[in-house]
């Protein structure tokens, strides 16, 4: 076989939905693609125009641009772009051009609709996940219960306007809400302190009652984002209460809308790619839960979510790495650096910690590990200034254990493979979920091709990850109800993580290990196993059913913490849902539990 055609092949066998793809079909897709060489800044193609395949980036980086000129997503290494217009009729919706030197892989149209007909992977993969990346929310649509600003401050209507401009000036809003006898009566504004006092010359114990826009239009949460606008263009105002039973719950201002508009994932990726201190990104990171309570709201799949959320990580730790080398110099040998844990499977949500690793080439020496070792440190602290925690295991390239060469990482992965005891099992499940971030991508591909055989051929080692995978049960109690958490700070709560997600992760991991499948997703780790065998076509659709329903809860819990000015979390109180949502969950959680048994007797977990 070509040497050309053979590294093609080991590409996209990192890439999804490629890597779902038998063997035999997998190399004769990878001697159809066409390389393509695109110069920093060179135009790929432009909106309208007819498209020669679908693009897949193997090295480099590409802007994708809409009709206004907005950005609309930065994509990197195994991401494609052109799908869209590809499912329509052949000619581009949106601009692209290389923002970097890149190095494009182009499948050609008709192996593109061949492969979209032929294959449910390929075809739920674009029609899901990247079709729905790059179509930011409409503020239009939006309920205004997201985009206004909650709490708002509220005061009596006999307070001097002295009083209420210092109380405004103090806590930094442009409104304040006026009561009377308990009720909402009005809407004082600093331009209302503008022109109503400064520039009629009013006394500062003059009471806010009297300069306040009294019995202001007011507009319900679930109102639109539409009604907003035109309410804001028809009446020239600048703020817009939201009242909920005569009660004042909120206030929509052009800033929030402006803040909405602005938010989109693209733009996150875009400031953190050219940030140049540590302080930049932490401020790009401070505002990943309003991106991902804005992405809840306009019912992105969470898969959708998730993706886009880890996408910012990505680039984050790749832009730490590069201002840490920037400081110690180029490498002297070849890395790898992988994220394991929620980021390796591109599943973060808004609370995240760090989990990482580095690879290092054999060539190393014991000086060169000290550059690794200090490259590291700046990374992860990096990371923990930006909101991605210090592991508690301390799983990270910090730790000696876990920054080494290549062929340690040889001796780690056989040597838990071979001797499977309980730290072993927890090791290597976490390890199962590595997924290259920046480096040689190379130091990893074959070790985990060859991970995966030695493991699956292990019988007692199947049979330990069976059990380990066992270890988390769904959260069913007796006579359908949940089993909550029985004391603590999250007393009667249920946790969506570890009683909800993560046995489904569990189970995802297992699959993949049986059918030696290289995803490392956990819903792309379902779908493949339905493709390769390794579970049931109905077992498979139920489970993906369920994980879909249970990962969408903790997205909008975690949305909704985020809109009441909480801290997003992981625990969720049965009483937040309504009937409906509750037996739904608990369906779900008994296909997970399910599902669980089906892979304990079939294979012999041992306990």
């Amino acid at each position: 076989m070509d040497s050309m055609i053979q590294t093609i092949i080991a590409f996209l066998e990192t890439v999804h939905p490629y890597d779902s793809l038998p063997q035999d079909e997998l190399a004769r897709v990878a001697g159809s693609f066409r390389r393509r060489e695109i110069a920093e800044g060179q135009r790929i193609y432009a909106a309208g125009e007819v498209l020669e395949g679908l693009y897949l980036i193997q090295r480099g980086e590409v802007e994708v641009i809409d009709g206004h000129g907005g950005l609309v997503s930065l994509l990197g290494p195994r991401n494609s772009f052109g799908e869209r217009g590809l499912m329509r009729d052949g000619r581009a919706v949106t601009t692209a051009r290389a923002s970097r030197d890149t190095l494009a892989l182009v499948l050609p149209v008709e192996e593109f609709r061949h492969l979209f007909d032929a294959h449910p992977s390929f075809r739920r993969f674009f029609q899901r996940g990247r079709s729905a990346e790059v179509r930011p929310p409409e503020l239009t649509a939006q309920k205004v219960g997201d985009l206004m600003s909650r709490d708002p401050i509220v005061v009596p209507h006999d307070m001097a306007v002295r009083d209420a401009a210092r109380i405004m000036r103090d806590r930094h809003v442009s409104s304040l809400g006026i009561t009377e006898s308990g009720r909402f009566a009005g809407l004082v504004t600093t331009r209302d302190l503008t022109n109503r006092v400064v520039a009629e010359a009013l006394p500062p114990d003059v009471p806010v009652a009297q300069v306040m826009t009294r019995d202001p239009i007011t507009l319900p949460p679930s109102a639109l984002g539409s009604d907003v606008l035109h309410l804001m263009l028809e009446r020239r105002i600048g703020h817009l209460p939201v009242t909920e039973g005569g009660v004042l719950v909120g206030v929509v201002t052009q800033t929030d809308l402006t803040r909405f508009q602005a938010v989109s994932s693209a733009q996150f990726v875009r400031d953190a790619a050219r940030a140049e201190t540590v302080a930049d990104l932490a401020a790009i990171t401070s505002r990943i839960p309003q991106l991902l309570a804005q992405l809840v709201a306009a019912h992105h799949a969470h898969e959708v979510v998730t993706r886009l959320v880890t996408d910012i990580a990505d680039t984050v730790t790749r832009r730490l790495i590069a201002l840490a080398e920037r400081d110690l110099g180029p490498a002297p040998v070849p890395y790898l650096w992988l994220a394991c844990g929620s980021q390796g499977r591109q599943e973060q949500t808004g609370v995240s910690d760090q989990d990482n690793c580095m690879i290092v080439d054999d060539a190393a020496t014991e000086d060169d590990m000290g550059y690794f070792a200090a490259l590291a440190r700046r990374v992860s602290d990096g990371l923990d200034a930006c909101g991605y925690v210090y592991c508690p295991g301390d799983m990270m390239a910090t730790n000696p254990r876990w920054c080494q060469p290549l062929s340690v990482w040889r001796s780690y992965f056989s040597g838990w493979v071979n001797r499977p005891d309980p730290m072993a099992q927890m090791l290597a499940s976490v390890m199962f979920d590595l997924r290259p971030i920046a480096g040689e991508a190379a130091l990893f591909e074959m070790l985990q091709a060859e991970t995966l055989e030695l493991a699956s051929r292990n019988t007692i080692f199947v049979a330990h990850m069976v059990a380990n995978s066992l270890k988390h049960a769904p959260p069913l109690g007796l006579l359908r109800g949940f089993a909550t958490i029985r004391s603590g700070e999250h007393k009667n709560h249920i946790d969506l993580k570890m009683n909800g997600v993560v046995p489904v992760t569990d189970l995802g991991r297992v699959y993949a290990l049986l059918g030696q499948l290289a995803p490392v997703n956990t819903r792309a780790r379902l779908e493949a196993a339905e493709l390769a065998g390794v579970i049931s076509a109905s077992g498979a659709r139920d489970l993906i059913d369920a994980y879909d329903l249970i990962a969408r809860t903790r997205l909008e819990h975690q949305a909704r913490q985020v809109r009441q000015g909480q801290r997003p979390d992981n625990f969720l109180s049965p009483g937040d849902l309504s009937d409906f949502e509750r037996s739904h969950l608990r369906d779900a959680f008994v296909v997970v539990r399910t599902m669980q048994s089906s892979v304990g007797q079939s294979r012999g977990a041992r306990t």
